[in-house]
This record gives structure tokens, sequence and C-alpha cells, in this order.
């Protein structure tokens, strides 16, 4: 008890909460939502892991994502960015964000035409 009293003081929680919410990214970004792409969400327009973190990151950052993150960027996500990534996530797959006018805007900030 004193060790999670001690650790809630210091911002331990915090960190372990920003780490559970980068891990959970990642688990939606490499997992969830490739597997979704290929089964039940065939009008993704893309379908691979970094295709998803590109859009998810991009859209957080409010441009190329590499312009405000070093990398590896889920290692230097601040926890608000972190739970952001998570968020947006969790809308795309619940359709509550179009993932292919994200991925627009990820593509126009990257200098690509989108057609």
């Amino acid at each position: 008890m004193a060790d999670q009293l001690r650790m809630a003081f210091e911002g331990g929680d915090a960190e372990a909460s920003r780490d559970q919410q980068v891990a959970e990214y990642l688990r939606l970004t490499r997992e969830v939502m490739p597997q979704l792409a290929r089964a039940d969400r065939r009008d993704w327009p893309v379908s691979a892991d970094h295709c998803f973190q590109r859009i998810v990151l991009d859209n957080i950052c409010g441009g190329t994502w590499y312009e405000s993150l070093r990398r590896p960027a889920y290692k230097h996500m601040t926890s608000a960015q972190a739970n952001a990534a998570v968020q947006l996530c969790r809308d795309i797959i619940d359709g509550r964000a179009d993932l292919a006018e994200l991925n627009a805007q990820s593509l126009i900030w990257r200098g690509k035409r989108v057609e």
C-alpha cells in the first residue's frame, strides 16, 4: 500500500497509464485494425499496420507525425498523445471517424495528391 501511494504521489501511475495507452494503441493498429480491414472493413483505404499508425499519428499531431515526435513515435508519445491515439483508433473502428478522410488529410500533409 505504501508503495502504491508513493508511486501515485511521484507520478508513477501516470507513466503506467501512458504505457498502457501506448500498448493499447499498438495493439489496435498492429492487430485489431488490420484484421478488421481484411475481414469486415474492406472499404477502408488501407490494411497495413504502418498505414494505420501513420494516419492516426499524423491526425493527432496535426501534420506529419515525425515533425512533432522523435522516432520511434510510440516511445516518445506523451500521455495526452497516447490517449488521443487510442481514442481515434476506437472512433475509426466504431465508425465515428472516417478513415478515408483521415487518410486523405494525412496524404495532403505529406504532399501527396489524393484522387
